[in-house]
């Protein structure tokens, strides 16, 4: 299995090398030359497996140069007992015959994001072995939430590895603020950048781009790496929870094998939704890919319209993970859709220089045969909690509500009833205030106060994790202008 570059077809790289540099010389993202099918009976033998073996199944079609032997010690370090709270590490929850919840947050963040990030640490330090790279690679990462707790916590003293985390200040819950400020780790960092997620992520492609300081990172024995959804070992375990995800309905006797799904994803990078579209590619009965957004509906507007225009109003809202405009993982899709690199990197180029990009019809004919796309308020996001809680008994948080309600609109237009399966990426207790709000407190503690008034207004424990704040001191005050990010990068070097 080989690997491209999004924007140009010509060079080639091995898993390792794709994984190991994080994204292409070019500003490409680095993606497989193909998706493999999956052999005619996998689904039905997976069904049977642990999560962890799934894992080791379904990415091994894409890491030829990794042993079996390699991954399965992977998987069992990434989403062993001492990190998930669950055996069943993703579980399916049924709430009613045709609406079922992937709950991807019993991880050590409690956020979707650590499915991902438990193995990326694994996937990069044996890929650096096997490209003998002798430098340490400096990880930066942009984060709009959950991707930064995730990303610290995963390669926190993580031998031959620095990690430096952006985050946008103000734009991230108090929770998820105190995660990241109190990381314990040796060689971690976090600063805040003065302006918005995508302020930060534009930041970090800056940075990768940005000669001087490669030069002086290569001096002083590092490089720079990626564990952003821009690197293909952050995609590719994600495809791992859509294909045990379907394992496990059919293994419940939920649908028969082989009987179409929906999938509704609340997404703002597309990395999430993107790696149900390859679960997709390679075999699983993915009928439809339901793409939910929140006021920032970028997304929404692209898959109605094929025009992707960030110029509009940023909002920050009480979906914060989701408070994107510049969609990175889009790039890999538009790639599957025209395989025409040179089109892909014209797209990218004019959303450089314009900040928007129109896609041919027969691009968006593809586009629309599979992705539907809605959005929803941050009020119609509290009403959605309100009525999951008050209909279910089921606590969602607020990214798994604009799901919900991405799902509620599909319905009402196609009046399509098919079994769906919507992703739940966060603990409800990570956004307490939102929460308890939906729920009609009129008070709500501040802090991790929170915490426990939400345990106490619905019986549920707080998560282990969240719960272990109260004893941690924070580490990290540094911020930083959107334009000397590099500033940061500097005072971790010393």
């Amino acid at each position: 299995m080989q690997y491209i570059s999004t924007r140009d077809m010509t060079a080639r790289y091995t898993a390792s090398q794709a994984i190991a540099q994080g994204l292409a010389p070019d500003g490409g993202l680095l993606t497989p030359c193909y998706i493999p099918r999956l052999p005619g009976k996998a689904l039905e033998d997976l069904k049977e497996m642990s999560y962890q073996q799934r894992a080791v199944y379904v990415m091994k079609q894409f890491l030829e140069e990794f042993s079996v032997k390699e991954l399965t010690d992977f998987a069992g370090a990434a989403y062993g007992p001492e990190k998930f709270d669950t055996p069943a590490v993703a579980p399916v929850r049924t709430l009613d015959q045709n609406i079922y919840c992937l709950e991807l947050w019993h991880g050590p963040t409690c956020a979707f994001k650590d499915m991902a990030l438990q193995m990326l640490p694994h996937l990069l330090t044996a890929s650096l072995t096997k490209t003998e790279e002798t430098k340490t690679a400096f990880i930066l990462v942009a984060t709009s939430g959950d991707t930064g707790k995730g990303a610290l916590e995963g390669f926190k003293d993580v031998p031959g590895t620095k990690i430096l985390v952006f985050y946008p200040k103000d734009g991230v819950s108090q929770v998820q603020q105190l995660q990241m400020v109190t990381q314990e780790g040796e060689n971690v960092g976090v600063a805040a950048v003065q302006g918005n997620f995508d302020d930060a992520q534009t930041g970090v492609k800056r940075l990768f781009s940005d000669k001087q300081l490669c030069q002086i990172l290569g001096e002083k024995g590092y490089f720079f790496s990626s564990a952003n959804s821009i690197n293909w070992g952050r995609v590719l375990p994600q495809l791992v929870y859509y294909v045990s995800a379907y394992c496990d309905l059919v293994r419940d006797g939920k649908i028969a094998q082989g009987q179409g799904i929906h999938v509704c994803v609340p997404t703002g990078n597309f990395g999430n939704i993107l790696a149900a579209y390859y679960a997709r590619e390679m075999g699983v009965p993915i009928e439809k890919l339901i793409c939910a957004s929140n006021s920032n509906n970028v997304l929404t507007d692209f898959i109605r319209t094929g025009v992707y225009d960030r110029n509009r109003t940023f909002y920050n809202t009480i979906s914060p993970s989701m408070d994107i405009l510049i969609s990175s993982n889009l790039e890999r899709l538009l790639l599957a859709l025209t395989q025409d690199t040179k089109e892909v990197e014209g797209y990218m180029r004019q959303l450089n220089t314009s900040g928007r990009y129109q896609v041919r019809d027969a691009v968006l004919d593809k586009l629309q045969k599979l992705f539907w796309g809605y959005c929803c308020d941050d009020e119609k996001t509290k009403q959605v909690i309100g009525k999951m809680y008050k209909q279910f008994e089921y606590l969602i948080d607020p990214h798994t509500a604009v799901a919900m309600s991405a799902l509620e609109q599909y319905r009402e237009q196609t009046g399509d009833s098919t079994p769906c399966v919507v992703v739940s990426t966060a603990s409800p207790f990570k956004f307490c205030d939102s929460v308890l709000a939906a729920l009609g407190e009129q008070e709500v503690a501040s802090g991790l106060d929170a915490l426990d008034q939400l345990s106490q207004r619905t019986g549920l424990s707080a998560p282990a994790p969240l719960a272990s704040l109260r004893n941690k001191s924070i580490r990290f005050t540094q911020q930083v202008e959107k334009g000397r990010m590099e500033e940061a990068v500097l005072s971790m070097l010393g």
